[in-house]
């Protein structure tokens, strides 16, 4: 039993409720809606006493209190100060950050360790990192959501290494932190100042252009919106020295790397060709868009080079956010009284890398790891290291081995496939903490069908974009595999781009940075776009998105050669044009002109065994209810297609049972089946991978002799086809074509 407790104050305590007593315990007052003492706004008066609720204050304590205190103030007398002995017992963990000292500089939410572990706490939902979403193909919800369950993301043993909050530069690892008074490229661009009459001229001023040609990269195309637009050469030599790069990366980077080294690590560049000429634009800054990236040459080099450059940057930003809060506790000033101290953005996140699959994120985080770790002896924290080894790892026997695929395919789809994926990666102190929140992550690794399953649509009640309002380095890998997913997701990431958050998310606004706060973020964020094939859709975004300070790149290298020198049978090539008014106009023009010119010709039964290879879905939708509204013996096969009515419309198709065959691009991308019996073909528009056009020419196989004879091959065409015809045919061969205004038959036959 307690000590005894005056009348007044028993009476009023078995009045409460449980759920108004846990309110006292928690807040050492009365929640206002029940406070029926006194109707009078009163400053509560409480006293920080070493008795719990209840063991309640002494009799003499009591006894001393004046009579014209009401018995609501004697009975929060007898509480003890909850909060204190909280962060007590946080101080005697050591694994729950201390919110007096928290700055807040990177935006991140305050979620302690006890918050994070607790699974039916409803303030984890509340501080959770992103909305509860629904669950991905694999079972499982999005990373950082209340729905997984804490231990899939909490690594609570380390959880203070990871906050920026409470942390302070090391002079083992922090590097040289005097940022703006070094000629260092990151230094350079996050200090530079715009005024307001440059963001205003921004829209009206025409875009300066100058072409260079490097090397390697081949034909450059500087750009700039703004005024000044600057360009340099790559020098012959490189040095890492001159790079800036932070430390461990100028020890780490040659191990790493090595596999593409030739000759000793200590005499040879530490840089392939490629990479030296990518990097040294990367390094300033620019916006680069490189659409010669492919599975089988270069994506690995090309991968290294940005995640080295991804681990500089945010080492770097990381490292002057812990320089200025040792700054700020050794001279005892406070954050906003300098402004030197604006050094983050409105939330952490800063940056994103855009990936088709889960094998490349695991090649991503792999590279982080070893850019961090290199040959020392000294092993980095890795947290959750297992749990993303077996969800982002695949199993070898999940794939049949007898099944036979081009060199391209089998390098496009390695590893897990899988497409719906996010996970937060936090970096500090040579520490790596994966399935971190979004809002207490550094760098973002997603799929755009992950990241549009959080950003939602309009009028959607779970929704959240606010992770990618101060993105400073958005990295869109691969991106010609997104057209063959969903181009609107990556339509809709770009249009939430840097856009102002819808909360604060706790955020220090005297640590951000002034061009942050004016909304200007996307004036200072890098895009970095890597694709295999010059497209109108990917000029599009890097062209409308891009408005980078420092000026945009863009590797404008024409195709001498076309891809129909790769067709190995004798087969005519008949391309016809057509005419379009406009660019939105031409969807009607092609279908139209297929309709009344190309398909009688077809009609007669002579014509049969007829593929027809449509690339966009929604003309082969157009097409299909076409056919089936004039009755026309045809099937047709496209990605969503069962493996039973894919095996029924080849073998009709085979025995000539159906006329027509409708083939999308999309189903051949994902399957590359090889379709016999083909005696004539239609390309309704030209494929968007160049290297299609031969794979489906190359599918004819003759069965008696003489039957080459009658194979025909019909492309449809037109002026805004300019870049599609290039890589089909070549660019002398196109520029002759696309300069006859009349509709142009040309006929070629293939090379052996």
């Amino acid at each position: 039993m307690g000590k005894r407790r005056s009348r007044s104050q028993s009476q009023l305590l078995n009045s409460l409720t449980k759920k108004q007593k846990k309110h006292l315990r928690d807040f050492g007052e009365e929640h206002p809606f029940y406070d029926r003492v006194s109707r009078k706004e009163a400053k509560p008066q409480t006293c920080q006493l070493s008795e719990s609720l209840d063991t309640s204050s002494s009799e003499s304590e009591a006894e001393s209190e004046p009579e014209q205190v009401s018995g609501y103030n004697r009975l929060l007398a007898t509480l003890k100060d909850v909060s204190k002995e909280d962060e007590e017992e946080e101080e005697e963990e050591d694994s729950v950050i201390d919110e007096t000292e928290m700055n807040l500089e990177d935006g991140d939410s305050d979620i302690s360790v006890e918050e994070e572990t607790a699974v039916e706490s409803t303030d984890m939902q509340k501080n959770a990192a992103l909305p509860a979403d629904p669950k991905g193909k694999d079972g499982h919800g999005p990373p950082g959501t209340s729905e997984e369950s804490p231990e899939e993301f909490t690594d609570a043993k380390h959880e203070s290494l990871f906050s920026l909050e409470t942390n302070f530069l090391e002079e083992e690892g922090g590097g040289n932190c005097s940022l703006k008074a070094s000629q260092d490229p990151f230094a350079q661009h996050v200090n530079k100042e715009l005024k307001e009459k440059e963001i205003q001229a921004v829209a009206t001023n025409p875009k300066t252009t100058h072409q260079l040609k490097w090397p390697i990269l081949g034909q450059l195309v500087f750009s700039s919106r703004f005024q000044q637009l600057e360009t340099f050469k790559p020098p012959k030599d490189i040095d890492l020295k001159s790079l800036h790069l932070q430390k461990p990366l100028e020890s780490t980077w040659i191990k790493t790397n090595s596999q593409f080294l030739s000759g000793p690590p200590k005499s040879s560049s530490p840089f392939t060709p490629l990479q030296k000429e990518l990097f040294l634009i990367m390094n300033s800054y620019r916006d680069l868009f490189y659409p010669e990236r492919t599975a089988l040459k270069n994506g690995e080099e090309i991968r290294h080079v940005y995640c080295l450059h991804v681990i500089n940057h945010v080492l770097k930003a990381n490292a002057q956010v812990l320089a200025n809060n040792s700054r700020c506790r050794s001279r005892k000033l406070g954050v906003g009284d300098d402004d030197d101290f604006r050094d983050q953005g409105l939330t952490r996140p800063k940056v994103l890398i855009v990936v088709p699959f889960r094998e490349a994120a695991l090649r991503v985080v792999q590279l982080f790891i070893s850019l961090l770790e290199g040959d020392s002896k000294k092993k980095i924290i890795v947290s959750n290291k297992k749990r993303f080894n077996g969800e982002y790892g695949s199993d070898p026997e999940e794939r049949p081995p007898n099944l036979k695929r081009p060199e391209d395919y089998e390098a496009v789809f390695v590893g897990n496939i899988d497409d719906h994926f996010r996970t937060g990666v936090a970096i500090l102190q040579r520490s790596i903490r994966l399935y971190a929140p979004f809002y207490s992550s550094d760098i973002l690794i997603a799929s755009p069908l992950g990241l549009r399953t959080i950003i939602g649509g309009e009028g959607e009640k779970k929704r959240d974009f606010d992770f990618l309002s101060s993105i400073e380095l958005l990295i869109i890998d691969q991106a010609d595999i997104y057209l063959m997913q969903n181009w609107e997701h990556v339509l809709h990431l770009m249009n939430h781009m840097n856009l102002l958050p819808l909360d604060s998310h706790g955020v220090d606004f005297s640590r951000v940075r002034m061009w942050s706060l004016n909304n200007w973020s996307k004036y200072f964020r890098q895009t970095l776009l890597f694709g295999a094939l010059q497209d109108a859709q990917i000029n599009s975004v890097f062209n409308k998105y891009c408005v980078n300070v420092q000026g945009q790149v863009a590797v404008r290298n024409v195709p001498m050669t076309g891809s129909i020198s790769h067709v190995l049978v004798q087969l005519p090539h008949v391309f016809q044009r057509m005419e379009a008014e406009n660019l939105a106009s031409v969807i009607d023009a092609r279908f139209n002109f297929f309709v009344n010119k190309i398909l009688p010709q077809y009609r007669d039964a002579v014509m049969s065994h007829t593929l027809i290879y449509v690339p966009s879905y929604f003309d082969f939708v157009r097409l299909r209810n076409y056919f089936k509204k004039e009755e026309l013996n045809f099937t047709h096969i496209c990605e969503y297609t069962q493996k039973s009515g894919v095996s029924r419309a080849r073998h009709f198709f085979l025995q000539g049972e159906k006329q027509f065959l409708l083939l999308t691009e999309r189903f051949h991308f994902y399957k590359r089946y090889t379709i016999k019996g083909i005696r004539n073909l239609i390309f309704y528009e030209l494929p968007t991978y160049p290297h299609f056009y031969s794979d489906v020419c190359n599918m004819l196989q003759a069965t008696t002799r003489g039957e080459e004879a009658a194979w025909t091959c019909t492309v449809l065409y037109s002026k805004y086809d300019a870049q599609r015809l290039a890589a089909v045919v070549g660019v002398e061969r196109a520029a002759q074509m696309l300069q006859s205004k009349k509709n142009v038959h040309l006929f070629i036959t293939g090379e052996r």
